[in-house]
């Protein structure tokens, strides 16, 4: 029992930093920074997306780094006890480390400084799979890159990363050597992060499904035709 409570507050002096740093709402500060309030703007969403969309490539790119930088960071949260002298065998370490990088995404996507209300937790999984699988994570950022650039559907690009992610970690051929002796729980947890992800899109599969999902527009003549489409839905 005692030591079942140990490890339990070693594991808070982790997962706590780990969410609170997750929560941080980089996307609003920086379009706040530049008079944007995401909140009622674009999407309404916090995320990278809509600051790319409301207040430019570069800001986009930003929030998108350090959401990502978010769960990258969570996940050596876990280590912050082992600078106060606690000792966590390597397998716990691992199941931490997981663990931190869900704080941190779950902190992105139910941030306490926002009532709860925040992104859809993309760019904080990735930093997340860097973390502690980055050949699932990079592979799932190459599918979302190429099915973004072919459909322009953001929503799309990562409701199909996240099933590239678990098809991938649950791959026979995935390299577990040096990750863990029994990997099953650990393809579990992944799996289980992919899916709220993508049900967070719950409402942008519906759209998608419906044909009124919003293409990225990367050029002024994409974004005409994307305003002149909605302005003829608006007058039908």
């Amino acid at each position: 029992m005692t030591e079942m409570i140990g490890y339990t507050l070693v594991a808070l002096a982790a997962l706590v930093p780990a969410y609170l740093l997750g929560a941080v709402p980089f996307g609003l500060i920086i379009a706040k920074s530049r008079g944007v309030d995401l909140r009622n703007s674009g999407s309404k969403n916090i995320g990278a997306t809509n600051v790319f969309r409301c207040v430019g490539a570069k800001w986009g790119i930003l929030a998108f780094l350090l959401d990502m930088l978010k769960g990258f960071a969570g996940v050596y949260c876990a280590l912050l006890p082992l600078t106060w002298g606690a000792e966590i065998p390597a397998d716990r370490l691992l199941l931490l480390r997981v663990l931190c990088g869900t704080a941190a995404m779950l902190g992105h996507i139910f941030p306490i400084y926002l009532r709860f209300k925040g992104g859809k937790g993309v760019a904080t999984a990735l930093g997340l799979l860097f973390g502690v699988a980055p050949l699932a994570g990079g592979i799932g950022f190459a599918g979302w890159a190429v099915i973004f650039l072919l459909s322009r559907y953001v929503s799309l690009a990562s409701c199909l990363a996240g099933v590239i992610v678990a098809a991938t970690i649950w791959s026979p051929l995935y390299p577990y050597a040096g990750c863990c002796a029994s990997p099953i729980w650990f393809r579990v947890l992944i799996t289980i992060l992919a899916a709220l992800a993508i049900l967070k899109h719950r409402q942008n599969i519906v759209r998608l499904l419906n044909g009124t999902e919003n293409r990225f527009a990367f050029t002024a003549a994409q974004r005409a035709a994307r305003e002149a489409a909605r302005n003829a839905k608006e007058t039908l």
